[in-house]
């Protein structure tokens, strides 16, 4: 199933979009209604906030006074801190337990607030955000919730910001108008990403672009959408010995490329790549594996093909293409991407030279594989051009 982390600010209207989403049909997992749950009257949780933070912030009834308590913890980050760490783990587990239950069948949606401060959008496939303009927000959470200005200020202070938000969000909704406006980004959000990568995680289907080859001129956004892959490869993979990085022409700043994220990731042996865990792995995170692509070209010509080998998988998501090159670390291909990728980061006649070689084949290329056969030759006259900058440069992976 489909896996998607929901976030936004306070007062950015993200129950608006959870209701939508879960109107047509995804599963929502309320962060905020569990970690009211769990301090209910008798649990361990509110007996643990009433010790820490004093009876003030219990009413008369026995249940939590959440007006108080905020007061106290908002403008304080020890304060916060600490009443995260006696909630946190009681959440955690009551989350684990909803999310596990989800049917196979159902798009899977994590309503959490500090999503992103938290950094716990790295294990969903999916980050929605929902954004609003700060004096928006401001006046939500005064008419709405009859805060001070001063406090709605505070509590927004208190979280991430949107620069920190974009960085993780696979898909932004601007909730700073009306509700149509918001509902029909939602609907397309549903209709063109969210239910065909579900399909696809779910029926083994690798998201291709068309044939055709198409240079895209740079877009500032993939560096962090490659670090959105990076990352979520890297939690996927936790304890596997491996290292994941951006590479290829997306991770050039100013290079024109096709609209394409690729990643790299070492493994200790590339015959670990084949263990039923590393496949699994992949395939959580919505990888499939390409079993007819195993060898890049080696270089020099006549270097030994062993050393150029490698695996290479496909991401399910239909709204973001990415390929994942799997290597060998210290291996002669695995060490070229990273060196090719810095060389073109440092020399910017070499960069213009690779882009204006792009733009001539992709006008002569019918194909995708027409195109990438056509630059060989220039790599093999590349390779020692970037082995002499290694040594120059002194530089390593």
């Amino acid at each position: 199933m489909l896996r998607v982390g929901l976030t936004g600010g306070i007062g950015s209207g993200k129950s608006t979009v959870a209701a939508l989403l879960r109107e047509w049909g995804a599963v929502v997992t309320d962060a905020d209604r569990v970690a009211r749950e769990i301090v209910e009257p008798g649990m361990p949780s509110l007996a643990a906030i009433a010790a820490r933070f004093g009876p003030s912030v219990i009413q008369s009834d026995g249940t939590l006074d959440r007006a108080a308590l905020a007061r106290v913890v908002f403008p304080d980050p020890q304060a916060l801190r600490a009443l995260e760490n006696i909630t946190g783990p009681a959440i955690n587990a009551r989350v684990a337990l909803l999310r596990g239950s989800v049917p196979a069948d159902r798009i899977d949606v994590y309503d959490m607030p500090l999503l992103v401060e938290k950094g716990l959008w790295v294990h969903d496939h999916l980050t929605v955000v929902v954004g609003a303009d700060a004096d928006i927000r401001v006046a939500r959470l005064v008419s709405q919730r009859g805060l001070s200005e001063a406090d709605a200020r505070s509590r927004i202070a208190a979280q991430a910001n949107d620069v920190q938000r974009r960085a993780a969000a696979d898909a932004w909704i601007d909730n700073g108008g009306t509700r149509a406006v918001t509902e029909a980004q939602v609907r397309r959000l549903w209709d063109e990403r969210l239910v065909p990568y579900d399909r696809n995680v779910r029926d083994g289907i690798r998201a291709r672009r068309p044939e055709t080859p198409t240079l895209a001129e740079p877009d500032p956004g993939w560096a962090d959408a490659g670090a959105r892959v990076v990352a979520r490869l890297a939690a996927g993979l936790a304890g596997q010995g491996i290292r994941v990085d951006h590479i290829g022409s997306t991770s050039v700043a100013g290079l024109v490329a096709k609209d394409v994220i690729d990643v790299q990731i070492g493994v200790p042996r590339l015959s670990d790549a084949d263990a039923d865990r590393f496949g699994e792995a992949m395939r959580r995170n919505g990888y499939l594996g390409v079993a007819d692509n195993v060898q890049d070209h080696p270089h020099p010509a006549g270097a030994p093909a062993m050393e150029w080998q490698k695996r290479f998988f496909g991401g399910c998501d239909p709204g973001r293409i990415v390929h994942v090159h799997v290597r060998e670390i210290g291996s002669a291909g695995w060490t070229f991407a990273l060196a090719f990728r810095d060389w073109l980061r440092s020399e910017p006649a070499a960069r213009e030279e690779y882009a204006a070689l792009k733009r001539h084949l992709e006008a002569q290329s019918a194909t995708t594989r027409d195109y990438t056969d056509a630059k060989e030759p220039w790599f093999e006259t590349a390779y020692p051009r970037v082995q002499e900058w290694i040594d120059e440069a002194r530089w390593t992976p």
